[in-house]
């Protein structure tokens, strides 16, 4: 009687919060934090408080993957309207009360500073897997310009602020979403040649259209400086050039097995701006080298193929949808992180997911994470 009666441990009462949860995706989560905070250490040991500070937006991401992971997929779809509409009117805001910091206006004071496009990176792919979802079974043509006007207003307003690292990733998710909702190659098809078109355009004009005094009207001035940058970073060395030179210098130089850790010449002797945000990897490509490039490389690619893996095996499309999204969304990071550091790609504000220093970009990962786990668990308990 007294076994009967007894009240059970609070483990037992929490385990099953947590059953459910994807183990492969949470290893993956758990592999590239532990290198975040390894290099964080490394390249943030005389940055103040960075180390602790990268330790406690862990532990914050990681909460609210643990909160959103509760919320069902169903409960999801009712919060896509009324977040999406919120965090456009947050933009709005921007446009007529932002604060504006090193040129650009991105944050509003509502009590407490934030990001309004931050909220967007999630919203705009909740919103759109929303639609989507409604018109299942009864998709016409037209829907798809529904979706693609949906995308563009706050990809247009987080352009206007100006920031183009914030609506590329924006846009990413967004078409995403259209792309595997059905959009036709033939629609697709076209503007992907046209784009390759103009880079290939640019690449055989770059020295003409890159000459001082010639201006773009597509894009602003810092944004064509930029694409010159990438297309010869030696034509201002120490200026606009230094971060990309610099970067590759860092990686190039950490060789197959890296320098070791705390080893970093170019990081601790403070060449590479930014070490401990936007160009972390070069840091981290110096201290580990190759090897340790391909170990985070192979850390992403599983990340974001179990992230379509959930997709995949999702119930609805509203689910298949927007895991599909959050999945993209973390490749676009790396791959746009890691691309521009390189030297392969202009340099835009993206962090590196889990490495970079940022509570803002953490709060968004752990909530793209607690997405894939929502579904996921969804997914077992519906098998079950």
């Amino acid at each position: 009687m007294a076994a009967v009666l007894d009240t059970p441990s609070l483990w037992r009462r929490a385990l099953p919060l947590f059953r459910g949860f994807d183990g492969p995706l949470a290893f993956a989560v758990f592999m590239l934090a532990g290198a975040g905070m390894l290099v964080m250490y490394s390249s943030g040991f005389d940055h103040g408080t960075r180390f602790v500070d990268h330790g406690r937006n862990m532990l914050l991401a990681g909460f609210i993957l643990f909160v959103v992971a509760q919320i069902s997929p169903q409960q999801l779809m009712k919060f896509a309207v009324p977040v999406y509409l919120t965090g456009v009117l947050l933009l709005l805001g921007v446009e007529f009360f932002g604060i504006t910091r090193k040129g650009a206006t991105r944050w509003l004071n509502v009590g407490i500073v934030i990001q309004p496009s931050e909220i967007l990176k999630i919203a705009t792919p909740l919103m759109l897997a929303w639609w989507f979802q409604k018109r299942e079974g009864q998709r016409q043509p037209l829907d798809f310009v529904v979706a693609f006007v949906l995308l563009a207003v706050p990809v247009m307003l987080i352009m206007h602020q100006p920031d183009l690292g914030t609506s590329l990733l924006v846009a990413a998710a967004g078409l995403a979403v259209i792309f595997f909702a059905g959009l036709p190659w033939r629609l697709v098809a076209p503007p992907v040649l046209l784009a390759l078109l103009g880079i290939g355009l640019l690449v055989w004009f770059s020295s003409d259209l890159c000459q001082d005094g010639v201006r773009w009207v597509v894009l602003r001035e810092y944004q064509q400086q930029r694409v010159c940058t990438l297309m010869d970073p030696t034509r201002d060395p120490l200026g606009k050039g230094f971060h990309i030179l610099q970067g590759m210098i860092a990686i190039g130089s950490g060789g197959v097995f890296g320098k070791g850790f705390m080893q970093g010449t170019q990081t601790h002797l403070e060449f590479i701006p930014e070490r401990t945000t936007d160009f972390i990897f070069a840091a981290y490509s110096e201290e580990f080298g190759l090897m340790g490039n391909l170990f985070l490389i192979v850390a992403f690619v599983f990340l974001v193929l179990r992230g379509l893996v959930i997709a995949l095996e999702a119930p609805t499309l509203f689910s298949r949808l927007l895991a599909g999204a959050v999945a993209l969304i973390f490749f676009t990071y790396a791959f746009v992180n890691m691309g521009m550091v390189s030297g392969m790609l202009p340099v835009v504000g993206v962090p590196l997911p889990f490495i970079s220093y940022g509570g803002t970009a953490m709060v968004t990962l752990g909530s793209g994470l607690g997405i894939l786990m929502s579904i996921a668990k969804s997914r077992r308990l519906l098998q079950t």
